[in-house]
């Protein structure tokens, strides 16, 4: 329980605690390529976030990047954890750098899978339709749509959509309903200053070693701001994947899962 809400996790492995963020619409089975692998050398957490995958629905919940980093390390207690290795992937990756920023102490080394930072320009006309009336009314039909429709949109996440695991859509739609969109249109009409306030405390995250992962054809956070991260980020080891899309863990999990045992190793 985390401020009284049921939150679902997978746990599996021993040893260093690592803990696992997925991003917008997502679940813990985002990261089914990964889990097995990791939890040779770690106890793995895979947690849903608030208000999303199986977790506990909770209307109006602080969607910020703060208090949804702040709520995350009530999580990290409530798990009995102290302190952790810590991944995040796209908005996850986003909080977890709040994380660290604001509780630096619980966090050892991080691994960010393509992360929003404030330097990526890519989404602004996306996040602009949907604080419209249009856009919150296209998003609240999105979990009625075919499941046709969320394939394709989940295919051109990836650079090679051949690359799609099977099962793998279902960690983003199983768990899509109405709650879960509010949740989400919260985010998006607070992205603009949630980004602004990662970039002030971005100096507090650079004394943390962190590995960057990105696709060079990654279509929601683009590579260019992947330089422009590293720049604040001094102690970041950037890992480029050729031909990769938005979800380098999911689509070269064959690669992605080594350098991330390997990287919390060294």
């Amino acid at each position: 329980m985390v401020e009284g809400m049921r939150v679902h996790y997978r746990r599996a492995g021993s040893g260093p605690a690592l803990l696992l963020v997925h991003g917008l619409v997502g679940s813990a089975g985002n990261w089914n390529q990964n889990i097995d692998f990791l939890s040779k050398s770690a106890t793995v957490y895979a947690v849903d976030l608030f208000n999303m995958g199986e977790s506990e629905r909770v209307p109006g919940l602080d969607a910020s990047l703060e208090a949804t980093a702040d709520r995350l390390a009530d999580c990290m207690d409530a798990l009995g954890l102290a302190d952790a290795d810590v991944a995040g992937h796209s908005h996850g990756g986003a909080i977890v750098m709040m994380l660290a920023a604001r509780h630096p102490e619980r966090v050892r080394r991080l691994v960010l899978f393509a992360p929003a930072n404030p330097f990526c320009d890519l989404g602004k006309q996306l996040i602009s339709f949907y604080r419209t009336p249009v856009g919150g009314w296209f998003a609240r039909r999105i979990p009625s749509l075919p499941r046709k429709l969320h394939a394709t949109a989940l295919s051109r996440m990836y650079g090679d959509p051949n690359r799609v695991a099977e099962g793998a859509l279902e960690g983003y739609t199983n768990w899509l309903d109405a709650t879960m969109v509010e949740h989400v249109l919260r985010i998006v009409r607070g992205w603009g200053e949630d980004m602004s306030s990662l970039l002030r405390v971005l100096d507090a995250v650079a004394v943390i070693p962190t590995l960057l992962i990105w696709g060079d054809r990654d279509r929601a956070v683009g590579l260019a701001s992947a330089q422009r991260l590293r720049e604040l980020l001094p102690e970041a080891r950037l890992m480029v994947l050729p031909g990769v899309g938005h979800l380098p863990f999911a689509e070269q999990p064959e690669i992605c899962n080594p350098a991330v045992r390997d990287w919390l190793r060294s």
